[in-house]
């Protein structure tokens, strides 16, 4: 259920998660609503994939994103959470992240301490980095989907 579904386009407004990303491993993420989570295919693998970002009308950038299980609400909810690989300036609350998901890198794990995870998501950020640079992603950075007419909300998908 991994790649079936890919690449996979949606856009939705960011809102504040759990804090746990930015301040815990230094590795801020942004949260779609749940509204978008739910859009999401019911039967996607959880795990980390890779593409491409692009926050509000900005500029397009690679990305790391994890689907996953979210503990707080009792493996209910999934929750999808996006690693721009990009230093932003300031928090991007109440923005629309628009992201095409092109690829998988590998299933949910857990980790025996914060370390292990830290190294793991760099890991799969170098991942990520290396195949957004492959042909076949790298056309999806130039996609309509990223370049909407200012003021209009037009989905091509």
């Amino acid at each position: 259920g991994a790649m079936r579904h890919l690449p996979y386009f949606c856009r939705g407004e960011v809102v504040k998660g759990f804090g746990r990303g930015s301040k815990e491993l230094g590795i801020p993420t942004a949260n779609f609503s749940e509204q978008v989570v739910e859009s999401f295919p019911s039967d996607i693998s959880t795990g980390i994939y890779y593409g491409w970002a692009c926050v509000g009308n900005g500029d397009v950038h690679k990305m790391v994103l994890s689907i996953g299980w979210n503990p707080f609400y009792k493996n209910i909810k999934k929750s999808v959470e996006t690693h721009i690989i990009h230093t932003f300036k300031e928090d991007f609350y109440g923005e629309i992240l628009s992201i095409v998901i092109t690829g998988y890198i590998r299933p949910e794990k857990n980790f025996d301490s914060l370390d292990a995870l830290i190294s793991a998501i760099q890991e799969d950020i170098e991942e990520a980095k290396r195949q957004l640079d492959l042909p076949e992603h790298l056309k999806l950075k130039e996609d309509n989907f990223f370049h909407r007419p200012e003021g209009k909300t037009v989905n091509n998908h």
